[in-house]
């Protein structure tokens, strides 16, 4: 019997047979979850790996602790490493001003083979064309895979943003995008983000002791398994707790990885350090 044959059957067959050691730890290795396991978003057919490549700690007013501490080239080098690993998915934003960084890491990096979401702030359907040009030139790419709707907090968000979510729909229509979504930052806008037919992809913050989250876990655990049921791809973000939680890792980690309604999850990595060592945490707590 081939490996890969035997772990199906160990796995299926586990409650019938009395495995041996090496069987019980072989049929536990084929659960094991990696950094660059590649899953998809929801129904959108978008392909990431399980970590993303997190460029905005702390971001806001167009900069980020990676921006600042690392550069155009340090950034980009990261990132470059990451692809390196197999992980494809940078997460960015023009709050974070990290458009540039991608832009350079893009040059030693196919566009095909990664996938880049970004946000933004924008209103009304002018702001959001403007938006569209502008990224897509800072970014230096014809297309972009996401695009969300950024730091949303008034549960009526959908209201206030209808100028810009019809020209995301039609931008996605015209494949100059692929999908679209938002970042919640209350429980209200979380719940409409629920509601939402429009929110293809959701980045929600979510980790295992409520820090700088939207409401308690429960209940943010309850909204983003609807989600995940209605087909929406759920991105957790805040997994540390934006640095709260830094001491807990490993929690933090284990947490995540077993819950099976967050799609993939993003984390502002510095430093090639702190991603080799993500890298290596993951799949030593995904059992």
């Amino acid at each position: 019997m081939r490996r890969r044959d035997f772990f199906k059957y160990s796995i299926a067959t586990a409650g019938a047979l009395t495995l041996t050691p090496i069987e019980k730890f072989l049929a536990l290795e084929v659960k094991k979850k990696y950094a660059n396991d590649i899953v998809i978003l929801g129904k959108t057919g978008i392909k990431v790996s399980r970590l993303a490549m997190g460029t905005g700690t702390h971001g806001f007013n167009h900069r980020s602790n990676q921006t600042e501490d690392l550069g155009i080239k340090g950034l980009a080098d990261l990132l470059y490493a990451a692809y390196e690993q197999g992980i494809n998915f940078w997460d960015s934003a023009d709050q974070y001003g990290t458009h540039p960084h991608l832009k350079e890491a893009l040059k030693q990096v196919p566009r095909e083979k990664i996938v880049i979401l970004t946000k933004t702030k924008a209103t009304t359907a002018d702001e959001m064309k403007s938006d569209l040009d502008r990224f897509r030139k800072e970014l230096g790419t014809d297309y972009i895979d996401i695009i969300l709707l950024h730091l949303m907090t008034d549960p009526e968000w959908n209201i206030e943003k209808q100028g810009a979510m019809e020209v995301l729909s039609k931008a996605r229509e015209d494949g100059i995008i692929k999908a679209h979504g938002v970042s919640c930052h209350t429980l209200g806008a979380l719940e409409t983000a629920s509601d939402s037919d429009w929110v293809q992809v959701d980045l929600a913050r979510i980790n295992p002791f409520g820090a700088s989250m939207d409401a308690d876990v429960p209940t943010v655990e309850k909204i983003l398994k609807k989600m995940h049921n209605q087909g929406k791809g759920v991105v957790g973000m805040k997994i540390f707790g934006a640095g709260r939680l830094v001491n807990r890792i490993d929690e933090c980690l284990k947490y995540i990885l077993n819950f099976d309604s967050v799609d993939a999850f993003t984390i502002g990595q510095e430093n090639k350090q702190q991603m080799y060592d993500l890298i290596k945490r993951i799949p030593e707590n995904s059992i």
